[in-house]
């Protein structure tokens, strides 16, 4: 899968192209993606995806934006497990966010990226002040295949009804959205080594996720292994709070340093606390191990 940093100069290979931010890739950008790969094979087009960073609402109203559900290279991933051929990641700052429609789609789509086809949500605005509408790509000659919105339960699949699932720990629901577990990869860095000196060493998970989706203790997976997890600031650690991720995998003795992992949460197990002292957070630490044992026992063979 090539990936593109900037749009190019040159004219690129004819191609089907999915627009869109893509943060999540629920069940909604799943059936996009699926329609770019059938659209591209039937007219013999490359399949690529055209996406933004940061997402536009974090460069116009960074203190409310939303929370990320995925980092730009779960993002990559996820593409490239789909089939994509092509991405183009573009840079949203003040001079994108003044490209006009016309320009958008002559300028970027047709004389740059050389789209053929151009598949988006049926809501897809573009532009300045967001201007274009789908109906603007049929009238300038592409190909437009508009997918409508997906439904759950009778109700829109969305970002939004992801995020507020995993704000409120419906982890089940969230999965149902997504059409997996929920998860955030990233590295396992070194870290104060606090949890080994309570008797709970952890592995200490670096993520590109500045405002996640959710917070607190959680029964999770650890590439498949059995684990419990806390993402939060540490408020019982004196200094200052630092978003962390750690995770305490069940009845390992392994090295997982310098390893990217993905942790899929499965079941919420409390919100993070702070704790009368040390003494107090390792009593807690065993009693959330002892319940994240339970519900991994408590699983189906077919679960597990």
């Amino acid at each position: 899968m090539q990936i593109f940093r900037h749009i190019p100069t040159s004219l690129q290979q004819p191609c089907a192209l999915a627009i869109g931010n893509f943060d999540g890739m629920h069940l909604g950008h799943q059936a996009l993606l699926a329609q770019l790969k059938q659209t591209a094979q039937a007219v013999n087009l490359e399949a690529a995806v055209m996406t933004f960073e940061p997402h536009p609402r974090e460069f116009f109203t960074p203190e409310s934006a939303p929370a990320r559900l995925c980092s730009m290279r779960e993002k990559l991933e996820y593409f490239a497990q789909a089939g994509v051929e092509r991405v183009y990641v573009c840079r949203f700052n003040q001079r994108f966010a003044k490209v006009t429609a016309e320009a958008f789609m002559h300028e970027l789509l047709r004389n740059a990226v050389n789209a053929q086809a151009v598949l988006v949500g049926e809501d897809f605005r573009f532009g300045a002040k967001r201007a274009g509408s789908v109906n603007d790509f049929v009238a300038a000659g592409f190909k437009l295949v508009s997918l409508p919105q997906v439904d759950l339960g009778s109700e829109r699949v969305s970002s939004t009804r992801v995020r507020s699932a995993l704000d409120e720990g419906r982890l089940q629901e969230a999965a149902l959205l997504l059409g997996r577990g929920y998860s955030i990869s990233g590295k396992v860095v070194h870290g104060a080594k606090r949890g080994r000196q309570l008797g709970f060493p952890t592995a200490n998970v670096h993520m590109r996720h500045e405002r996640p989706a959710l917070k607190g203790v959680y029964a999770v997976k650890l590439d498949g292994l059995n684990a419990v997890a806390n993402l939060g600031v540490r408020p019982t650690i004196a200094g200052v709070p630092k978003l962390s991720l750690e995770v305490h995998v069940l009845d390992f003795n392994g090295n997982l340093y310098d390893k990217h992992v993905h942790v899929e949460f499965l079941q919420k197990i409390r919100n993070e606390m702070k704790f009368d002292g040390l003494d107090a957070l390792k009593a807690q630490i065993a009693i959330d191990v002892e319940l994240a044992r339970k519900f991994f026992g408590a699983l189906t063979p077919a679960e597990r």
